[in-house]
């Protein structure tokens, strides 16, 4: 009677020890969780660190552009950090107590197991994060490219304006020239015709020249002519009176 008192007193302490456990456990995966909500301490938790001239790192030093490329390590349920924070916890003691129970050990594996996941969705907001910030720069240099061709082609549109008013002005004086050079082809060929006329009448008026010198020619000679006979009617007439 006595050794079964004694059997039901151990077996009640061991049940207290498992529970007491078993919330020291749950207790530490709320804080866990309380810690991985707020950033900087998600990272000091995690043992991610920002690195000069490279970033952000794990605790084993792989930089956050590795972190995708290499198997997520289960280091932030078994890792130092997360050991000291059990052991401070007393979650280290409580388990050395109940060492061997099967439902705490597969309650702990499961602790490490949400542990390393909350650190890779850690790891996957900071990747997140930083391949938002990249798109976000790369959207404002697209952003400020756009803005600089944008001022280029107004500028260019200008250009273009001015071009165009110049050409038309340019049109227009290439217009008036055309116009003064028809005009004045016109007036040179109304220059020739009256040249020609006039040299059509210059002809004509020679000919009635050496017409009226030839008629007044021949009226010449018929005078001489006249004047000769009269003179011989008179030296005949004398002869014929004498």
């Amino acid at each position: 009677m006595r050794r079964s008192e004694d059997d039901s007193g151990r077996e009640l302490e061991h049940l207290c020890r498992r529970v007491k456990t078993i919330a020291t456990l749950l207790a530490y995966l709320k804080s866990k969780a309380r810690i991985m909500a707020i950033p900087h301490l998600a990272h000091t938790s995690c043992g991610i660190r920002n690195q000069d001239g490279v970033g952000f790192v794990d605790r084993h030093g792989v930089p956050l552009a590795d972190w995708s490329k290499a198997a997520e390590p289960a280091s932030c349920g078994g890792g130092s950090d997360d050991r000291a924070s059990a052991e401070g916890s007393g979650v280290h003691k409580n388990c050395d107590a109940v060492e061997g129970d099967g439902d705490v050990d597969d309650i702990l594996k499961s602790i490490r197991v949400v542990t390393d996941v909350m650190e890779s969705l850690v790891k996957r907001v900071i990747v997140a994060e930083s391949e938002t910030a990249n798109e976000k720069e790369k959207v404002r240099i697209g952003l400020e490219e756009i803005r600089r061709k944008t001022i280029q082609v107004e500028s260019m549109s200008v250009k273009v304006e001015e071009m165009e008013k110049f050409a038309v002005g340019t049109n227009g004086m290439l217009n008036e020239m055309r116009q003064r050079v028809e005009d004045m082809v016109l007036e040179t060929t109304r220059q020739r015709q009256r040249a020609a006329e006039n040299e059509q009448e210059l002809s004509r008026v020679k000919n009635d020249f050496e017409s009226l010198r030839t008629y007044v020619s021949t009226l010449v000679s018929v005078r001489e002519t006249l004047l000769s006979s009269e003179k011989q009617f008179e030296t005949m007439e004398k002869l014929f009176a004498g």
